[in-house]
């Protein structure tokens, strides 16, 4: 995740220096909205560097469940730059549709855009390989922003071209196209966050793994009260675990002991909280799902 987050930086540095020479040689909005875009990539990477870091320290006194939701405030910080940068970008197109001008170093502007294009690429690849091992939100957010430049640099390359041609007003349709997807990608990285922050659950299909999982274990007799959400990389799980209640608190704690060893197995990264009950007063099939349980709970 570290090491994503500075290849990153490095990366927008690099392009801002590129494309800030094409955009002053050229006067291309497009590339202006491509400018724009990477220099916001680096201050979202620059933020997305500090989250992590911060997202990885240990739980402490004053932090008990660690530090994971940092990432989900990166996200929130990336997606109001990104929204920002999309208004004013989509104002500068407006205003070269209506008075178009012409684009000067149009193969400049292309040799650069297909430059951004080589980098990014590279970029995205690795950024896939750490989040299919993190799930990190943060390193996620940047993914999404890159992936998406990959279409804006291929946009650039296509208003220059047909702005070469003389067809001026591309330049301000595709500036307007660039600020549209920008939008388009803050929402996509804005929504995550909320429900990060917000402790959403668990998608329907994992808390009906985990009930599933936890009602094969021998001794239990019924799953109440589950409750999940994650932060960051970490997931909390937690739960009443219904057991016969003439046993021994000792073997109720085996039989909770196990439960959790096997939803470990499929959540490795999470913390699970089990709480032993006594059995509910109405009899539930073992084959039930959560929202028939839920129901009855009712």
């Amino acid at each position: 995740m570290r090491w994503a987050s500075r290849a990153s930086v490095m990366v927008a540095v690099i392009l801002i220096s590129i494309k800030g020479v094409a955009w002053w040689l050229s006067g291309s909005v497009a590339m202006w909205g491509s400018l724009a875009d990477s220099t916001l990539d680096l201050a979202a990477s620059l933020v997305t560097l500090y989250a992590i870091k911060l997202a990885l320290l240990p739980p402490d006194e004053d932090h008990r469940f660690g530090h994971g939701k940092a990432e989900a405030l990166a996200g929130l910080f990336q997606a109001s730059i990104m929204s920002g940068s999309a208004a004013y970008l989509a104002l500068e197109s407006i205003g070269r549709i209506w008075s178009p001008e012409p684009v000067s170093a149009t193969n400049l502007v292309m040799v650069v855009s297909a430059v951004s294009i080589g980098l990014t690429l590279l970029l995205i690849l690795f950024q896939s390989y750490v989040i299919r091992h993190t799930k990190s939100l943060a390193v996620s957010g940047d993914h999404l922003h890159y992936k998406g430049d990959l279409l804006l640099n291929a946009g650039v390359i296509l208003a220059a071209f047909l702005a070469g041609a003389g067809y001026m007003l591309a330049d301000g349709i595709i500036g307007l196209m660039i600020a549209a997807y920008i939008l388009y990608g803050a929402y996509d990285i804005v929504v995550p966050a909320i429900h990060m922050l917000m402790d959403r659950e668990f998608s329907d299909e994992e808390r009906e793994q985990i009930f599933n999982i936890v009602m094969e274990g021998n001794g239990v007799l019924g799953v109440h009260d589950l409750k999940t959400r994650t932060s960051g990389r970490d997931k909390f799980i937690q739960m009443h675990l219904e057991v016969d209640g003439t046993i021994t608190v000792h073997a109720g704690h085996l039989i909770a002991d196990e439960a959790e060893a096997a939803l470990s197995e499929v959540f490795p990264d999470a913390e699970i909280l089990i709480h032993i009950d006594p059995p509910a007063p109405a009899e539930v099939s073992e084959d039930l799902t959560i929202r028939e349980i839920a129901h009855i709970e009712d």
